[in-house]
């Protein structure tokens, strides 16, 4: 990762004719050899959420939607750092998603 000399942002690969430069918003375009990309890697597919429950843990509740009695459960920090975290559920069953 490289920054723009000038406003000091992120660098951004930019087409230019065959190559591939490093530019900035604010009009600098980087001409220094290491700065040229030669090759562009393309990232692998994000993971699916069906493969991701797998890591996921288990517990006993009970679903609103079907009544199963096991279900997947994270917790997430969706307020303030002094309020506790929000626990969320989906159903092994039918993948209903409620949160407690």
């Amino acid at each position: 990762m490289q920054f723009c000399p000038k406003c000091s942002s992120i660098l951004v690969p930019t087409p230019e004719g065959k190559k591939t430069k490093l530019a900035c918003s604010c009009g600098y375009v980087s001409n220094t050899r290491e700065a040229v990309i030669k090759e562009q890697v393309k990232l692998k597919k994000p993971v699916e959420i069906k493969q991701r429950k797998v890591a996921l843990p288990k517990t006993k509740a009970t679903c609103p939607k079907c009544n199963n009695k096991q279900a997947y459960y994270w917790t997430q920090q969706t307020r303030g750092s002094d309020e506790p975290e929000t626990r969320f559920f989906e159903c092994v069953k039918c993948t209903y998603r409620w949160r407690d």
